[in-house]
């Protein structure tokens, strides 16, 4: 058995290094599975050239063939995005756009190429539309072929029609470092159960 790796796609609409409560969800998930012995990276989708497209690559400098080899290397994957109008971000749909290429990519033994990678997801915002925006993302996330865990979606709303952000806040609340936590832990044991014992071939 081989020590599990995880990617998060982090989809703010904020390029490095402008600070991001996304990427801080993100890698306070990456840290929760490092404690589980899981290895990972954080990747801000925006600061790559991810052309629209529903092919694994779209040519001219796209550049999600490089972000998708991450994925392909990894047996957690973080989807991680802001809410917007009460929605998930563009970066986000993008993203799940450009996986749709999955469902017709295989295996050695005729599996879809997510089966056996678990996804988890994290929404941050400081409006409403964070249980919508994770179901949206299971839903598509588990169509293209991840596989979704106990308890596999965090997120912070912020105060109704009160400015702030999670970056701003002085500490994460213990409602999130909880959910943080569970979810990790979920995502590590399932990730070494579908390691161990992977779905079965056509």
């Amino acid at each position: 058995m081989t020590a599990l790796r995880a990617v998060a796609l982090t989809c703010s609409l904020k390029p490095s290094p402008a600070p991001s409560s996304t990427e801080l969800i993100a890698k306070q998930l990456l840290d929760e599975l490092r404690g589980h012995g899981v290895d990972g990276e954080s990747i801000r989708v925006v600061d790559h050239d991810v052309r629209p497209g529903v092919e694994k690559d779209m040519g001219d400098g796209d550049e999600w063939p490089s972000i998708r080899e991450k994925i392909l290397g990894a047996d957690i994957l973080v989807l991680a995005s802001p809410t917007w109008v009460g929605h998930m971000s563009s970066v986000a749909q993008r993203v799940l756009e450009r996986l749709d290429a999955e469902l017709s990519e295989t295996d050695d033994e005729g599996r879809p190429t997510m089966f056996g990678k678990v996804a988890v997801t994290a929404v941050v915002g400081n409006e409403d539309g964070a249980h919508k925006i994770t179901a949206d993302l299971f839903q598509a996330l588990n169509d293209t072929g991840f596989t979704v865990p106990a308890q596999g979606g965090t997120y912070w709303n912020g105060e109704a029609m009160t400015p702030g952000d999670y970056i701003d806040l002085d500490s994460t609340p213990e409602a999130v470092a909880s959910t943080n936590a569970t979810l990790a832990r979920n995502a590590a044991h399932l990730a070494t159960l579908l390691q161990a014992s992977p779905y079965p071939a056509k």
